[in-house]
């Protein structure tokens, strides 16, 4: 490949690729992306800390491995932004929530650290929702400054989206890393439930927590999990017993069976119903087999529970924290931990009951096929007040499968990015991948925002 003069519009699968011929130095990348902040940032509002020196100590220790013809590990050189709720050595982790503003981790979380052990560049730290919750954050869609850039993962959504970094840590409850995707126009990734460690991850509800991934291509997603999947001894939501995820990229080349959710249509806005119907009838003039589905729940029971078990966690998380910093809780955050409270224990262990009712459902709905396809979020990103609908999204949280947001073109007269939502039965992410990568060849390439080439 040749690489021209903007270094920061090279996904990281890319820049991973350059970095092994010696076609660019790591020096060379974190300093293109260093100077790509300073410019653009300030309209976005993405990073809340650029720890550049330390960066470019870590680009300058890569590129002397490489020229003493080290054997270097498959992302070596490549920056990274991890979302502020993972824990960062020596760097502070705030969580958006002011008393934390001085707080300074001594060790990184794991998913952190393993993706360093592959010779990944952490580059700094990016804008959450306070504790990844519901409140809007300062950053900026770089699509429409008026509207939303998605939540709780806000920063790594619009960073990656402004070519500010090529991936990005996000954490998902309800929708947080697939619905900032959608809206910003970038590939947004989902693991099974115990896939990925939160070891060293601020929690917002232990059970329905996950770490994921923002970036601009399937490839790209398939080869951070192959770096940061695997179970962690230390971490009690990491599971033991799960298989290995090993990143096929050829075997995107099939063309897949497919399940168009019939609920999720039905809740979707006329335009993403019309246009998730439109894409299917593309797959499947491409080859793909595109059929019915349904979850096998009314979409209210799936979301009512998901609320239930989420607003209950949520509440026993943060209760003490709400008494210890009275009024340094965001408004929705702050309602939403206080009604938690009331909801009686019975009530929670009848949700955990229907869950598991709804998980089998769900994992009927998946097994004849190789994804389901729906719309990831009802309609294109609203306005600033909110951090918009998590009812597409919430399901797959809710059961803990793997899901993945493709960008799948860009709405007029609007100007604002669509996209599809594909997902698979638990550890099936190779699988899942391999769907979305076909899927992805079979779409236009997503441009940048307009205003951010």
């Amino acid at each position: 490949m040749t690489v021209g003069t903007n270094l920061h519009e090279l996904t990281l699968s890319q820049a991973a690729a350059a970095i092994r011929v010696r076609e660019i130095s790591p020096v060379e990348l974190v300093q293109a992306l260093l100077e790509r902040a300073h410019s653009v940032d300030p309209r976005v509002q993405a990073w809340v800390t650029l720890d550049a020196e330390r960066a470019l100590t870590a680009a300058r220790a890569a590129e002397s491995l490489l020229t003493g013809g080290a054997d270097v590990g498959p992302l070596h050189g490549v920056p990274f932004g991890a979302k502020d709720i993972f824990d960062t050595a020596d760097l502070a982790t705030s969580a958006g929530f002011g008393p934390y503003r001085s707080r300074v981790p001594t060790r990184d979380a794991e998913p952190v650290a393993r993706l360093m052990a592959a010779g990944a560049i952490l580059l700094g730290k990016m804008v959450t929702t306070q504790f990844a919750h519901a409140d809007p954050s300062r950053t900026r869609n770089p699509w429409q400054a008026d509207r939303t850039p998605g939540g709780s993962s806000s920063g790594s959504a619009a960073g990656v989206a402004a070519r500010l970094v090529p991936v990005a840590f996000g954490s998902q409850t309800a929708g947080s890393v697939l619905r900032p995707a959608a809206y910003n126009g970038v590939v947004g990734f989902k693991p099974t439930y115990g896939r990925v460690s939160k070891r060293g991850v601020l929690p917002l509800a232990w059970s329905v927590d996950h770490v994921g991934l923002l970036a601009r291509s399937v490839a790209d997603c398939g080869l951070v999990l192959e770096a940061i999947a695997g179970h962690d001894p230390a971490d009690p939501h990491s599971v033991e017993a799960q298989p290995p995820f090993v990143w096929e990229p050829e075997a995107a080349a099939t063309p897949p069976r497919l399940g168009l959710v019939r609920e999720a249509l039905q809740h979707a806005t006329p335009r993403l119903r019309d246009h998730t119907r439109a894409v299917a009838r593309r797959f499947e003039a491409a080859g793909a087999q595109v059929a019915e589905v349904s979850f096998g729940e009314p979409l209210e029971l799936i979301l009512a529970v998901h609320h239930v078990i989420m607003q209950t966690e949520v509440a026993g998380v943060h209760w003490q924290l709400l008494e210890q910093y009275p009024g340094a809780h965001q408004p929705r955050l702050r309602a939403y931990v206080e009604v938690g409270r009331l909801l009686p224990g019975v009530t929670y262990v009848h949700a955990q009951r229907l869950r598991r009712r709804i998980r089998q459902s769900m994992r009927r709905a998946c097994e004849r096929v190789d994804a389901l396809l729906l719309p990831t979020a009802v309609d294109v990103a609203p306005g600033r007040e909110t951090t918009g609908d998590t009812s597409l999204q919430a399901p797959f949280s809710l059961v803990g499968f793997p899901s993945l947001s493709l960008p799948s073109g860009v709405v007029q007269p609007d100007g604002l990015p669509l996209a599809i939502q594909l997902a698979a039965l638990p550890w099936q992410e190779a699988r899942l991948l391999s769907a979305a990568g076909w899927c992805a060849s079979q779409l236009e390439p997503m441009p940048a925002p307009p205003d951010f080439p």
